[in-house]
C-alpha cells in the first residue's frame, strides 16, 4: 500500500518521523486532491452557471449564443458569432449529498461519517468586446467555494479526512478572430488561485504514541494554463467546435501542523505538485427546423499523465502513484423553441471513471459520472435575455477497498445543482 512504500529508509528513523511519514501517505494527498473538487473530483466541470448548462454542457463548443461562449470550456473562437457586446452573469447553488457505507470488516471503528457534503456557490461572468467585425476580446471570470466535505470526525474514515474547505477563482482572458464566412479561431489564458484548509485525524503508529491526534493543512498557490478553440460554420443551421485546453500544475505550498495528542508534536512547511491535465473536445450544434436542434459532446482528458503526486516537506520528497487512466466524455442534447421568445433545453453527459475499482483509494474516491439537466432561457427583449437550470449528478458508488485505511463504498452520493443566468447585449 502507499503507506509501506513511502515509510522506508531513513526518513521513517524516528518515532516523529513515522508520524510525520504517515501523515503524508495517508492524508495530504487528499488535501490537494480536494482543490480538483472544484473540478468535479477529478473530472472537469461543465457547469458555472452559463446557459449551456440547461442541456447537460452537450454542444457547448458549438452553439456559441451569448458571451459564456468564451468560457474556457466552451469555445472562445464562438465569439465572433456575436454582434456588438455582450455581457453574461450566472450564480447558482450546488447541493451535494454524500454518505459512506462501511463495510463491517473496515479496518477502523467508528460510524458512516453522515451527509459529508454541504453546499457551494456556481458564480460565472463573462465578456465580449467587438473591436471590429471580425475581432472580439473577451474575459471569464468564475468561482466556486465552499466546504468540500465535511464528515462525522468520529467517522471510519477519519484518518483520511475530517473537513475540507476550497475557495478557486479564475480568470480567463481570450480572443477571437473570424478568418472568413466559415472558420473562425480562439484562444486564451487561464489564471487560477486555489486555497485550501484540510483537517484530519492523525493515523496511528507503530509503537503507539499518544492518544487521538490532529492534522491540519493550509495551502494556496497560482496555477497558469492556455486554450484554444476553432469553429466551423458548415451552414447557417450547422456549426461544429474543437476545443483545447493545457494542463496546469499547481504547486500547493503551506504548513503542515500535527498535534499526536500527547505524542511528539511538530509543524513543517509542505509542498504538494498535482496536475490537472489536458483536454480536448469536439461539439457540433446542428437545427432540424425553426423550433428543433440537436446537440452533442465527445472529448478526451488525460488523466493518465495525472500518474502521480509529488509530496515534498522538510522531511524529503516522494512521489505517491495515482494509477489513474485517460477518461472519455460523451454527452447529447436537445433545443425546442415552443414560441419565438421561448428556448427548451436537455441533456445527458456521461464521463467514464479515472481509476479502476481495485486501484482506488480513500485518497482518490473518484468514479464515474453522469449528469442529467434541463434548461429554458427567455427572451424577454431585444437586448435582454434570461434563463435557468437544474441538473442532477449521479457520482457513482466509488468503491474503496483500502484493507490498511478503509474499506465501503458510497451509498448516496450525487450533487444538485440549480443556477440562473442574464445575459445583456449593448
Amino acid at each position: 500500500m502507499i503507506r509501506r512504500r513511502l515509510c522506508r529508509g531513513p526518513v521513517a528513523a524516528d518515532v516523529s518521523a513515522r508520524i510525520r511519514c504517515a501523515v503524508i501517505s495517508l492524508g495530504l494527498i487528499s488535501a490537494l486532491l480536494a482543490a480538483a473538487g472544484a473540478r468535479a473530483g477529478g473530472l472537469y466541470l461543465n457547469e458555472f452557471a452559463t446557459p449551456s448548462m440547461g442541456a447537460a454542457g452537450a454542444g457547448a463548443e458549438a452553439v456559441a449564443n451569448d458571451a459564456s461562449t468564451n468560457f474556457a470550456f466552451h469555445n472562445p473562437a464562438g465569439m465572433t458569432r456575436l454582434d456588438g457586446h455582450h455581457v453574461s452573469l450566472g450564480a447558482g447553488l450546488l447541493v451535494g449529498k454524500t454518505e459512506f457505507d462501511t463495510d463491517s470488516d473496515t479496518p477502523f471503528a467508528g460510524g458512516d461519517g453522515g451527509d459529508q457534503a454541504g453546499l457551494a456557490p456556481l458564480v460565472g461572468s463573462h465578456g465580449v468586446l467587438s473591436v471590429t467585425d471580425d475581432l472580439r476580446l473577451g474575459m471569464s471570470v468564475f468561482s466556486i467555494s465552499g466546504a468540500a466535505l465535511d464528515p462525522d470526525n468520529s467517522w471510519a474514515g477519519r484518518y483520511s479526512l475530517q473537513e475540507i474547505e476550497l475557495l478557486t477563482v479564475t480568470a480567463n482572458p481570450s480572443v477571437a478572430y473570424r478568418v472568413n464566412d466559415w472558420l473562425s479561431f480562439g484562444a486564451g489564458a487561464m489564471v487560477m488561485y486555489a486555497d485550501l484548509t484540510y483537517k484530519l485525524a492523525a493515523p496511528p503508529v507503530s509503537p503507539p504514541v499518544g492518544g487521538a491526534g490532529k492534522v491540519k493543512v493550509d495551502g494556496d498557490d497560482f496555477a497558469f494554463g492556455f486554450n484554444f478553440g476553432a469553429l466551423v460554420e458548415l451552414s447557417p443551421r450547422t456549426r461544429v467546435g474543437l476545443i483545447y485546453a493545457s494542463k496546469m500544475e499547481p504547486e500547493f505550498s503551506g504548513d503542515l501542523d500535527v498535534d499526536t495528542g500527547g505524542g511528539p508534536s511538530f509543524s513543517t512547511s509542505s509542498d504538494v505538485e498535482l496536475t490537472f491535465p489536458q483536454l480536448v473536445r469536439v461539439g457540433a450544434y446542428h437545427e432540424l427546423n425553426d423550433q428543433w436542434a440537436l446537440l452533442g459532446t465527445v472529448g478526451w482528458e488525460d488523466w493518465s499523465n495525472f500518474d502521480k503526486l509529488l509530496v515534498s516537506t522538510q522531511a524529503g520528497s516522494n512521489p505517491i502513484p495515482t494509477e489513474w487512466r485517460d477518461t472519455y466524455h460523451f454527452s447529447g442534447g436537445v433545443h425546442y423553441r415552443p414560441t419565438e421568445d421561448w428556448l427548451l433545453q436537455a441533456g445527458i453527459t456521461y464521463d467514464t471513471s479515472p481509476v479502476s475499482d481495485g486501484d482506488r483509494s480513500a485518497y482518490l474516491p473518484m468514479d464515474r459520472q453522469i449528469r442529467y439537466a434541463i434548461g429554458a432561457q427567455y427572451q424577454w427583449n431585444e437586448r435582454v435575455n434570461v434563463g435557468g437550470a437544474f441538473e442532477y449528478i449521479d457520482l457513482g458508488d466509488a468503491r474503496i477497498d483500502d484493507p490498511d485505511i478503509l474499506t465501503g463504498d458510497y451509498e448516496d452520493n450525487r450533487i444538485l445543482m440549480i443556477a440562473l443566468n442574464v445575459n445583456y447585449r449593448f
